[in-house]
């Protein structure tokens, strides 16, 4: 393997952290992860000549237990604050069996708190078989919908916090005006989706399919992209306060208006995009890709 001098075990350097763990480990477990992809043997990694670890340029604080996870699929009794910093090191690392995992636990801590959904995924599931279903102003807070076909379903103004969407096919439903806070969708369909004033604060859509759906206006502070198609996607006037972009594609999205303070979009492909007047200060930018950007009166 290139880059590696004993396949065996493995020296990292997570931010200053040392650890040592074995190649299985890194790789076995969570195979489409960004660690499993490094040590693939695909990729030349640099080493500290010296002590022949691995720099990972990441805080080190939760690592331990990404990498216990990786050994046991066990994640951690921690604060609720601590498992979302541990989400978003998991998110980082591409560890989607760990990101779910953390999102479940959160979940089921807050059912005690969220009002009850007032329908079962049986119910969804028999509603699905009619050609137009409306499920406007419905709370279905906390259920399990993933891998349906939701494709569009009418959500607007619904209470769907914390709902798995998971996989699911949502192409062309509507999530106007909805709180989807903290909801899931991961690799979900979200094609031509409308979600205008939606409030999706915490969201998981790391690689979903959003192609040409409209968030303008929507809350999407805390959200996690990472991986996500948004091409030709309406996010004028859209709030991506600290949200999650990196390797997004936003090619041709248009962003006019929207709120990008520390947002990260490292790796991101910008081509085309229309950013005319937005604040790119405070954005993460390295490695994006901004050809034929709009960046007119952009503060950068």
């Amino acid at each position: 393997m290139k880059g590696v001098s004993d396949p065996s075990l493995i020296r990292l350097n997570i931010g200053g952290k040392k650890f040592r763990t074995t190649l299985d480990t890194l790789t076995l477990r969570e195979p489409d992860s960004m660690l499993a992809a490094m040590f693939s043997g695909r990729h030349t990694l640099c080493q500290d000549p010296e002590e022949g670890s691995i720099f990972l340029d990441r805080d080190g604080k939760h690592f331990r237990h990404i990498l216990n996870w990786l050994r046991d699929g066990i994640v951690p009794f921690l604060s609720d604050f601590d498992l979302l910093e541990l989400l978003r090191e998991a998110e980082y690392y591409q560890l989607l069996g760990l990101m779910d995992r953390i999102r479940d636990l959160l979940s089921n801590r807050k059912e005690d708190e969220e009002p009850q959904s007032e329908l079962k995924r049986v119910d969804i599931i028999k509603c699905i078989q009619s050609e137009k279903v409306r499920l406007r102003g419905v709370n279905l807070c906390g259920l399990d919908l993933s891998k349906l076909d939701l494709s569009y379903v009418d959500f607007s103004y619904a209470s769907l916090k914390n709902v798995f969407f998971s996989r699911a096919n949502l192409q062309c439903a509507k999530f106007r005006d909805a709180d989807a806070e903290g909801s899931i969708f991961h690799n979900a369909t979200l094609r031509e989706c409308e979600f205008t004033g939606a409030n999706l604060r915490g969201a998981l859509l790391a690689a979903a399919n959003l192609q040409s759906a409209n968030l303008q206006d929507a809350c999407l502070v805390d959200c996690s992209f990472c991986g996500a198609d948004l091409r030709s996607a309406h996010l004028q006037g859209a709030d991506l306060t600290n949200a999650n972009l990196e390797g997004a594609n936003l090619e041709g999205a248009n962003l006019k208006g929207a709120k990008l303070l520390n947002a990260n979009l490292r790796s991101a492909n910008l081509q085309r995009a229309y950013l005319r007047y937005v604040n790119l200060r405070d954005t993460q930018l390295e490695g994006a890709r901004l050809d034929g950007a709009n960046l007119l009166g952009a503060i950068r």
